[in-house]
């Protein structure tokens, strides 16, 4: 299915603090200094259940810092529109903010996350049915597992960062794992790391 135009906004749809990022470099000297410093973009999805808020992704692993390689490439993917959940052969980091009460949607990265709760509580469920509550600054390492994110309140927003790092295909017995986005997740392209 081919991914739908993404509104984007300078201010999180969520009642939650807008975000801003900066980014590092060198001067010719060698010290450091600010590249740039700017307001964080927020992606609404879902009919608004959920906001995306794209930070930085490489292209490489380990990834080139000299010459800002690694920041032309970010940009020149940004302007591609092809960021899928994970960046095949690197790496992505965003923040995602979830409405109260939102809809969970099961799905499967072929990747290694690091999902860290920033503000409120969010349910981690898996397929196997397991549910975890977790509270701010808990972090929840995914494997490449079919998993959803639920905000169990019923009147507060909660907001998750996560670095998705692309891995090898993942196996279990005869089976490879692949990608599988949820139905509502259209609005994204796919990854394209797991062909």
């Amino acid at each position: 299915m081919i991914a739908q135009p993404m509104t984007v906004s300078d201010s999180p749809i969520s009642d939650l603090p807008a975000t801003k990022r900066l980014i590092t470099t060198h001067s010719p000297t060698g010290s450091a200094i600010i590249h740039s410093d700017d307001a964080t973009r927020w992606q609404p999805m879902r009919s608004g259940a959920v906001a995306m808020s794209l930070i930085y992704t490489t292209s490489t692993f380990p990834a080139n810092l000299n010459s800002d390689t690694d920041i032309k490439a970010h940009d020149s993917k940004v302007a591609s529109g092809g960021i899928g959940l994970v960046n095949g052969g690197g790496s992505v980091c965003r923040m995602v903010d979830f409405a109260p009460g939102n809809e969970p949607m099961m799905h499967r990265t072929q990747s290694l996350d690091y999902g860290v709760v920033l503000e409120g509580e969010v349910e981690m469920i898996l397929d196997s049915g397991e549910v975890h509550l977790m509270r701010r600054g808990d972090v929840a390492v995914q494997r490449a597992t079919m998993h959803a994110w639920r905000n169990p309140s019923e009147t507060e927003w909660a907001r998750m960062m996560f670095v998705l790092l692309d891995c090898q295909a993942v196996r279990v017995g005869d089976v490879c794992l692949k990608e599988q986005l949820a139905p509502g997740q259209h609005e994204m392209p796919a990854s394209g790391n797991d062909a």
